[in-house]
């Protein structure tokens, strides 16, 4: 047993006459009785949340509509309600915390016409989620699922940078990534959606954010503001009909979709609709209630997954310097990055775009300057694995088969691009081949996709999802991208679904006014701390060096602490934060912690309380903002300090900057 470790459960059957449809209330209050979930049986199905009397999520319908007129939630009979309770112990095989406590309160109602809807109540949010009994497949024709919020409130969200198709912006064909906007619901621009996470704020300081969790076979939900501004009603894209194949035979793009959302084979348990209350803005940063709702692995070993970093090549455009040959993608080029990764005790290194032919999206037809064979014998003789680029359709043209050929070949992952959409489809692709690696032992980073829902709980090998606006970003950005601000935003909204694909790491840091876009010689926002720090406030198992290893030979005592820091966690703590404008976060793996700060384009005075740390004397080794890093951001200072006794450490940051240390008893 690796997720379980202690269990109790109390169920209360409640029985109703089915003929009943006068209006009832079903009440659920969560183990610590802060937050309450009211649900009102009538004509339709409602539900409201509190958290101590403070309204979060106003009287809100929700309803299934299949394609045979069939509505659940519409007249609602209610048969029996069921309370339990549950109180368990998860130990995640990879995750940023060793132990996760499970506790909640749970109401499943179960209605005449072979379906249920469960309410689940944590200390930190609320979830409810359909479940059919129907023994016959159906189709979905479409999804009410309303999130009315008090007092129109203002919101931090994202919407899609959608294709171009046939000459108009289609917004449900999206890499997911794109800065957000702080705004009054009612200023929200209504044509346009929300990708998930969206975070509202609430009464009293408090927020929630809205996402889903166990999406496996369903399409992902966007949010759109009501035409009242009353809050969110979920959006969905219809289930593909005709795909044309664009992008190098590598992307599938929908042409025309079908009249129904999803395609269900009977009996289902949907996704779970989350609502994540947090009273102050620092509890976001550790929240596991995505993780905690998502469908548990099978029993099994799964310590052949193993998490860690990688030397990245695309990032940097193969850009070495300083050698006897020519960079690019060639045996001679990786078997440098593998030297580099070896030097440094990296554990992996990619080999994006550019090593299959391109065209046929044939995963099979090597390039010719490419030795595969020699490349993974030669990383194996150096300790390193070797993981490669993938575009979707590629993998999904013969999944079984390529898996089992690289598997064999001694390759130990795939890094998966181009979704660039969640219908139906594609989140059941990105399920197959989290399925279908686990199979082969290999782990799957899923690239070009929407944000996480749980994957990784399913299956522990799909160890990353970008679905975040990422360094690469930089390589493009338009003038007036704000980086810095997104930085210190992401990891109250994106980062509360779950891990993240965001390659940092840049050698090249440049300040607000000296910034520009540069396709082949990146740089980053902010100062050289700021991107060390990033390696410790966001979560990311399978963590990626993305500048070239010779800008990194330059740099080696900022190369060799980034190398030294987990990926993994037995404990993270946040330590103080504002949405859009600083967060400190500590990781602790075996008894050493790694303290990191970021600020937003403000200069910052910071006060760190590190009584965490308990008794006894610390040393702490300390990345801060050069006295000029707001001038040139590749200044830093580096030194060793002996923790204070009370405990407090006073830091500065310049504007854009960060700091890091690294705590040893």
């Amino acid at each position: 047993m690796n997720l379980l470790c202690k269990k109790w459960t109390a169920i209360l059957l409640v029985a109703a006459p089915f003929w009943a449809n006068a209006q009832k209330t079903v009440e659920l209050k969560a183990p610590a009785g802060k937050v309450q979930v009211k649900v009102v049986i009538g004509d339709n199905l409602t539900y409201s949340v509190l958290h101590e009397g403070d309204v979060m999520i106003e009287p809100s319908s929700i309803s299934m509509k299949l394609t045979d007129g069939t509505v659940f939630g519409e007249k609602p009979r209610l048969k029996k309600k069921r309370y339990e309770s549950e109180k368990q112990t998860l130990y995640p095989p990879v995750y940023k915390k060793k132990s996760i406590e499970d506790c909640y309160n749970q109401v499943t109602l179960d209605f005449r016409g072979g379906y249920s809807v469960i309410f689940r109540a944590y200390d930190e949010g609320v979830a409810y989620r359909f479940v059919s009994h129907l023994d016959k497949p159906f189709m979905v024709e479409s999804e009410q699922a309303l999130f009315n919020l008090p007092n129109n409130p203002k919101i931090f969200a994202a919407t899609p940078k959608g294709r171009q198709i046939d000459g108009k912006e289609n917004q449900y064909h999206s890499s997911f990534q794109n800065t957000y906007r702080h705004v009054a619901l009612s200023e929200w621009d209504k044509s346009r959606l929300a990708f998930l996470p969206v975070l509202s704020e609430s009464k009293n300081e408090k927020k929630i954010c809205i996402t889903e969790a166990d999406l496996l076979n369903y399409p992902g939900m966007f949010l759109k503001v009501s035409p009242d501004n009353k809050g969110f009603y979920g959006e969905f894209a219809a289930y593909p009909k005709d795909v044309s194949v664009e992008v190098r035979g590598l992307k599938g793009v929908v042409k025309t979709r079908e009249p129904y959302i999803a395609k269900v084979a009977g009996k289902t348990k949907f996704p779970w609709r989350v609502m994540i209350i947090s009273e102050q803005d620092t509890d976001l940063l550790c929240s596991d209630m995505v993780y905690k709702l998502a469908t548990p692995a099978a029993e099994g070993d799964y310590s052949w997954v193993k998490p860690g970093k990688v030397a990245w090549d695309w990032w940097n455009d193969w850009n070495l310097y300083g050698v006897d040959f020519r960079a690019g993608v060639n045996t001679e080029t990786y078997k440098y990055y593998i030297d580099f990764a070896s030097k440094f005790g990296i554990e992996y290194v990619i080999l994006d775009e550019g090593w299959a032919v391109a065209g046929p999206a044939d995963l099979f037809q090597i390039v010719p300057d490419i030795d595969m064979k020699e490349l993974i014998r030669y990383a194996d003789s150096k300790q390193v694995g070797l993981i490669l680029w993938a575009g979707y359709r590629a993998f999904d043209l013969d999944m079984e088969r390529v898996c089992k050929h690289y598997a064999d070949m001694g390759i130990k992952g795939f890094k998966i691009d181009f979704m660039d959409r969640d219908d139906q489809y594609m989140i059941d692709f990105n399920r197959r081949c989290a399925e279908t690696g686990a199979k082969y032992k290999l782990l799957i980073d899923l690239h070009g996709t929407s944000k996480p829902t749980g994957l990784q709980r399913t299956y522990p090998n799909a160890i990353n999802f970008e679905g975040v606006h990422g360094l690469e970003e930089m390589k493009w950005a338009q003038p007036g991208t704000d980086q810095v601000t997104y930085d210190v935003t992401m990891p109250f909204i994106r980062m509360v679904a779950g891990p993240l694909d965001y390659t940092q790491g840049a050698m090249h840091n440049a300040n607000k006014k000296n910034f520009k876009s540069v396709y082949s010689e990146p740089m980053s926002q902010g100062t050289r701390c700021r991107q060390l720090a990033e390696y410790v406030i966001f979560d990311s198992p399978l963590n990626m060096l993305c500048d070239a290893p010779t800008n990194y030979l330059r740099e080696e005592k900022c190369t060799e602490f980034i190398a030294s820091i987990p990926t993994v966690w037995d404990e993270t703590r946040a330590l103080c934060g504002k949405v859009g404008e600083y967060l400190a976060m500590a990781r602790q793996k075996d008894n050493v912690w790694y303290v990191g700060a970021l600020t937003n384009w403000v200069a910052r005075d910071m006060e760190l309380d590190l009584s965490f740390l308990g008794t006894g004397v610390y040393q702490a080794e300390i990345f801060e903002d050069g006295i000029n890093a707001d001038r040139v951001g590749k200044d830093y200072k580096h030194k060793v300090i002996q923790i204070p006794a009370d405990r407090k450490l006073k830091i500065h940051m310049v504007s854009g900057g960060g700091f890091i240390m690294k705590i040893l008893k």
